[in-house]
């Protein structure tokens, strides 16, 4: 697939049925995906839609706080596009987060696919970290999904220099 054939933009409130659509598609039917459920998940966090010839091929939830981005949400389907799909979605994400500010963007994988994620993920510039020996507001981030001391995560640091005084 060339690069140039996917599209990335930002989700918009009248995507909610094609979004449901693709990712019932995506998780093969396993259950019906609610609308509803949708326009409440595009209202909690950032989204981008891949898309080729017109159909969307992915899609990337994310959000910035405290000066750290999060990767929340992550679709890929077929995944034989992971990486040329997956390459336009995380550079866009980090563009939009940058534009905010974030220090970085951490990436929490899903135990199931842990090893696979994590190579992408190295392929895309990020970096396994203990959560301990992460700054402190990275660490808080880390916290809040659940995560532990001893915990490894993906981390990719957006700015040379951290913000230590307030923007």
């Amino acid at each position: 697939m060339d690069k140039r054939d996917v599209v990335v933009r930002r989700a918009r409130a009248n995507d909610v049925e094609r979004v449901a659509n693709f990712v019932d598609r995506a998780l093969g039917g396993r259950g019906v995906i609610e609308v509803e459920k949708v326009i409440t998940r595009l209202g909690d966090v950032g989204f981008f839609l891949a898309e080729q010839d017109g159909e969307v091929v992915g899609l990337i939830g994310w959000s910035v706080q405290n000066l750290v981005g999060r990767v929340t949400d992550l679709l890929i389907w077929p995944s034989d596009r992971r990486d040329d799909v997956g390459s336009a979605l995380f550079r866009e994400m980090e563009d939009a987060a940058m534009g905010l500010e974030a220090e970085a963007v951490v990436l929490f994988l899903p135990p199931s696919s842990r090893s696979e994620l994590a190579e992408f993920g190295k392929t895309l510039g990020y970096e396994p970290r203990t959560v301990a020996d992460m700054p402190r507001a990275w660490r808080e981030t880390a916290y809040e999904a659940g995560r532990e001391d001893d915990d490894e995560i993906l981390v990719k640091q957006l700015r040379s220099q951290r913000v230590t005084s307030p923007l």
